[in-house]
């Protein structure tokens, strides 16, 4: 017999009476939980085109560091099954080209903007860090420590939990007060929940899961790998699968209390609202969309309107009410109660 589906004897809900606010954090609410993840939407610009940023729960900027940085050699990109590898080296102008050209005309254009800084050093993390508080149209900082940290020997901070700690350490000690700042995991860890431990414990705020994952490609007509860094990130429909379950495996440490409990923006391959839903199921508070843009940039605001429609038609009556149900136990009384048409 299949177990009863946890909205059973509930009927649907009106879907504008669906409270879609994402609370990802004590200073920071945003109107819905549909994010655009860092690297796939540039500053926005392009994006703007098919997808008012102002309807976004934020913008996720590209990865910025201190100094620009003119990334890795071509090929850059391949495509694999369900999904691609890209190998793009943090290309960037640098936190000035930021503040000065792009961060006024996302204010402009009434977007809140998540940043993604990172650098070679922990002092790096810091020095960007520090010339975001202030800026107009910020609504937090997103650490991404998913690169080398070459005053270890190129050692990725994020593989590293004495590595994560110092990185997240030092954005937090300049961000100030205002800006919540998220520490992006990477999955290419035996326990991701040591490493989040260890973002938690230096003043995280949140934590953004998942970075890509790394992969190789080999051209078989050249007998040469695909990419000209050889390896590269895979991201898409293909690495959802790890997603989820790292999301769902530090919700779970939070839940048992392991882990100071924070909210989780959850990312990796999706491109509807369903797969939206299995995130937020697994312990994510919000959602960005990643590698989708590039087939469909006004997506976002279809995954938002169809995940009110889903909630609706299960009678959650918030976004909130349906964050980590898939750890509840069938007997668990406290889940809603409907089977959906």
């Amino acid at each position: 017999m299949s177990p009863r589906h946890p909205t059973a004897h509930r009927d649907p809900i009106d879907p504008a009476d669906i409270d879609m606010s994402a609370p990802l954090g004590a200073r920071l609410t945003l109107p819905n939980p549909v994010l655009t993840a860092s690297g796939c939407a540039g500053y926005g610009r392009e994006l703007h085109r098919f997808t008012p940023l102002h309807e976004l729960g934020a913008l996720t900027t590209k990865t910025v560091m201190p100094y620009a940085r003119s990334g890795r050699a071509t090929p850059r990109m391949t495509e694999t099954p369900s999904g691609m590898l890209n190998s793009i080296g943090l290309q960037g102008s640098g936190i000035d080209h930021l503040v000065t050209d792009e961060l006024p005309w996302l204010a402009e254009h009434g977007a809140r903007v998540l940043v993604s800084i990172a650098g070679e050093r922990t002092e790096e993390f810091a020095e960007t860090a520090v010339r975001l508080a202030g800026q107009p149209g910020v609504v937090g900082i997103e650490a991404n420590i998913s690169c080398p940290n070459v005053a270890d020997r190129g050692l990725v901070f994020a593989c590293d939990p004495d590595a994560s700690f110092a990185a997240v350490r030092a954005v937090k000690a300049v961000a100030g007060p205002d800006l919540p700042v998220y520490a992006k995991l990477t999955p290419d860890v035996t326990r991701i929940t040591d490493i989040a431990a260890a973002c938690t414990e230096a003043g995280a705020d949140g934590l953004s899961m998942i970075n890509t994952v790394l992969g190789m490609a080999i051209d078989t007509h050249t007998f040469r790998p695909s990419l000209a860094g050889v390896t590269g990130g895979l991201s898409g429909p293909a690495i959802r699968p790890v997603a989820v379950r790292c999301v769902y495996q530090v919700y779970a440490a939070m839940r048992s209390g392991t882990l100071r409990p924070v909210p989780l923006l959850g990312m990796g391959g999706i491109a509807s609202a369903r797969d939206a839903l299995e995130f937020i199921l697994a312990g994510a508070s919000g959602i960005a969309l990643g590698t989708a843009l590039f087939r469909d940039p006004s997506l976002p605001l279809k995954v938002r309107d169809d995940l009110r429609e889903t909630l609706a038609r299960y009678a959650i009556r918030s976004l909130a009410d349906a964050v980590g149900l898939a750890h509840h136990q069938p007997e668990d009384d406290s889940r809603p109660r409907r089977t959906p048409a």
